[in-house]
């Protein structure tokens, strides 16, 4: 039985807050580094903010154009020489299926090829994921990675709707998964979920009404009220028909959500789909962009004992979905310009090559410069889905 190396022994060891000065001991020790940093994402995945005690008085480095956002972004090694000083600093991403949280960065005297020897790299590349482990169970105990990632305050709502969500990004061997919410730090209803088993993908996209605590509490309600029929083990239409119940309970119609309900069959690629509201899904097959329509139903808890029937359709290898809330596509510029759909076609053409997890960022990124720099006036959810399927030799899955 193979057991747990001496690092992830150390870790497991070491209380919460304690894990990442136990790692950075550990390869001190390990390979005479000279430092060894770690930073987070913040939660616009717009800066990797470093780790430490706060308050921090070190900078945060910028995700596009810098060295550990070269890291970050490929989810590969990255090594830059300082030749003056006879050092190199191997920037490392710290990832855990599929869900990118940071990088890890030490920095070690050169050897003779002026870089890290293969076995040392891949020996750091085994701490990072070590750690990234670790600080997902962690932030269980701690409030440490949690402070670290924010580049300003969240406001009530905001935190309470972050901590809802499942992650930004996951993988397995039949997808690739990544979502985005803006504005990062002031959310208001907008969410998204997802869960995988043995051979079924649930992804859900809510766009929620109102605004501040009352819109956050609204999704909670609904998010809450779907995952309990989701680990019931009810079926698509009865888990929205469940939430449309809790929903309509606690306020008679005054609130709803608009939500996107998705079940993909991992062995085939069949998806299930109850459409009950105005989240948008677009799909890129062959290089060609197009929005899929569904048959509209009722949003969640608008009225009392709604039925939802559940429609179908097929994935292929190589199809990308893009789900994408009102916020997005009815964004308006400062002269009251909406978003156009051409535009948004455009923006999703544009980033047909980047990697799933990338691809929210850079899409709101490009809304953003739409919209302007003011306040907006709604939520903007991107989510985007890379289908691989699954390889007939493989029925079981992974």
């Amino acid at each position: 039985m193979e057991r747990p190396s001496a690092v992830e022994r150390a870790l497991r060891e070491a209380a919460p807050h304690e894990i990442f000065d136990v790692l950075r001991s550990v390869i001190e020790h390990r390979h005479r580094a000279h430092t060894v940093d770690l930073l987070l994402a913040d939660y616009a995945m717009t800066r990797l903010q470093p780790v430490g005690v706060l308050p921090n008085t070190r900078a945060p480095v910028p995700v596009h154009d810098s060295a550990p956002g070269r890291a970050f972004g490929a989810q590969a090694p990255h090594c830059v020489r300082d030749t003056w000083a006879s050092t190199v600093t191997a920037h490392l991403p710290v990832s855990v299926r599929g869900d990118r949280l940071g990088v890890l960065s030490v920095t070690l005297a050169a050897d003779e090829d002026g870089g890290p020897a293969a076995e040392v790299l891949a020996d750091l590349q085994e701490c990072a994921d070590a750690l990234a482990h670790e600080v997902v169970v962690a932030e269980r105990d701690t409030d440490l990675f949690l402070q670290a990632r924010r580049a300003e305050r969240l406001t009530l709502a905001a935190e309470m709707q972050w901590q809802l969500l499942p992650g930004r990004s996951c993988a397995r061997p039949e997808y690739s998964l990544g979502a985005q919410l803006e504005p990062a730090y002031s959310i208001f209803g907008d969410s998204f979920d997802w869960s995988a088993s043995a051979d079924d993908l649930y992804v859900t996209v809510s766009n929620g009404m109102g605004e501040g605590i009352h819109a956050a509490l609204l999704t909670n309600l609904c998010v809450n009220a779907l995952r309990n029929a989701r680990r019931a083990g009810l079926s698509l239409s009865d888990q929205a028909y469940l939430a449309d119940q809790a929903v309509y309970g606690q306020h008679r119609g005054d609130q709803y959500l608009s939500t996107l309900l998705f079940r993909f069959h991992l062995p085939t690629g069949e998806v299930e789909v109850v459409d009950a509201g105005s989240p948008r899904v677009w799909r890129v097959r062959d290089g060609v962009v197009e929005q899929i329509a569904f048959e509209a139903q009722m949003p969640l808890g608008m009225f009392e004992d709604t039925d939802y029937v559940a429609q179908r359709f097929q994935v292929e290898p190589g199809d990308r979905l893009l789900f994408i809330s009102d916020g997005v596509y009815d964004a308006l510029s400062p002269a009251g310009e909406k978003y156009s759909l051409r535009a948004l076609a455009a923006s999703i053409n544009s980033t047909r090559l980047l990697p799933a997890p990338q691809v929210p960022r850079v899409m709101l990124q490009e809304l953003l410069g739409h919209r302007g720099s003011g306040p907006a006036a709604d939520d903007s959810l991107v989510m985007c889905l890379d289908w691989h399927g699954r390889e007939a030799s493989d029925p079981a899955g992974p």
